[in-house]
């Protein structure tokens, strides 16, 4: 069922900018609505429709909230056997629709299910893939799409097209684009193709499906977020970060150097070999700015820096920066908002 690569396609064939959707417990993944915003930019730009597809079972409600948005298609899978992700039936499936339909971009979540599924469907179709994209842009010349990742460790951001194969495939971090927008009065259309029961074989079987543990901060979802990088010394400076946070009705993250010291779990940890996130207020305590760091936390609604050293990379990027000790300056902090209450 692989298909060989073709040097000689014919690209003014490959329209459309789709989504693959992800969801889990039937419950449609926030990175998917992310996707949906950043694809409705792309189609905007090159003037072409919006699909989402989705594979699942009982996802009739969570599509009917999608109707809210502007999507000019939504393409269904439905079929109790894709419930839960299965890489076999994904792959089978989507690959012979894109295959069909022929669209120009595919964007999928850099997620544990879109890590799995991307590269499979990558070279099920012949086309090439970029992974954890953090930004994507369309070339103003001949709308290719641009599509920006870190390389070499952070070091530098390698902008990569895909410039004869179709379609341009492409994962994404999640929390790096914004949420797709409601748009009153715009028509949706609903597909739900025929499924051949041989494309529903899977290989793999689900033993056991354990739930997600829902007390488990998402750092990508969170609004306001106090991180802390080596200079906070330790579970002291923890501490006061927590209570911060805790006054200011957010979460804490830290520093790759913070987690690497052992004050955070690796699962707090943003940047390059960690989270991406974008809350509305991020405010970064003793954290010096390095590129890997400001890769994951970058695109943040407001930056506030609190570091000792005035030369330091992280004012260079902040909306508000304080040159101060942070053992002083976040008590200080604290009282005020307490004050506030």
């Amino acid at each position: 069922m692989r298909s060989k690569v073709n040097q000689n396609i014919n690209l003014q064939e490959y329209k459309g900018v789709w989504i693959i959707g992800e969801q889990r417990d039937s419950q449609i993944e926030p990175v998917t609505l992310e996707l949906l915003g950043e694809g409705r930019k792309l189609a905007t730009k090159i003037n072409e429709e919006l699909t989402l597809i989705i594979c699942g079972e009982k996802l009739e409600s969570e599509i009917e909230k999608l109707l809210d948005y502007p999507i000019n298609n939504i393409i269904y899978l439905n079929n109790e056997q894709l419930k839960n992700y299965q890489t076999d039936s994904y792959v089978n499936l989507i690959s012979k629709i894109i295959m069909k339909d022929k669209p120009n971009i595919v964007l999928i979540g850099a997620t544990t299910i879109g890590r799995d599924l991307a590269p499979r469907l990558a070279g099920r179709v012949g086309t090439g893939l970029t992974a954890d994209c953090t930004a994507l842009e369309i070339d103003e010349v001949d709308k290719k799409l641009l599509q920006t990742r870190p390389a070499f460790g952070g070091n530098l951001m390698a902008t990569i097209i895909c410039p004869k194969n179709r379609p341009q495939m492409s994962t994404v971090r999640p929390g790096v684009m914004k949420k797709i927008e409601k748009e009153n009065d715009f028509e949706t259309k609903i597909i739900e193709p025929y499924l051949e029961e041989k494309l529903l074989f899977s290989r793999v079987q689900n033993a056991e499906i354990k739930l997600r543990n829902s007390s488990k901060i998402d750092l990508s979802q969170a609004d306001v977020i106090v991180s802390g990088g080596r200079g906070i010394k330790g579970q002291i400076g923890v501490q006061l970060l927590q209570n911060l946070a805790e006054c200011l009705g957010g979460t804490v993250g830290g520093s790759r150097a913070a987690v690497d010291s052992g004050w955070f779990e690796h699962e707090r940890q943003i940047g390059q070999t960690g989270n991406t996130v974008r809350p509305k207020v991020y405010i970064a305590c003793g954290i010096s700015g390095a590129i890997q760091h400001v890769s994951g936390m970058g695109e943040s609604d407001y930056i506030i820096a609190i570091n000792k050293d005035e030369k330091a990379p992280i004012f260079s990027i902040c909306d508000y920066g304080i040159v101060g000790d942070l053992f002083e300056v976040v008590p200080e902090m604290i009282k005020s908002f307490n004050n506030k209450r």
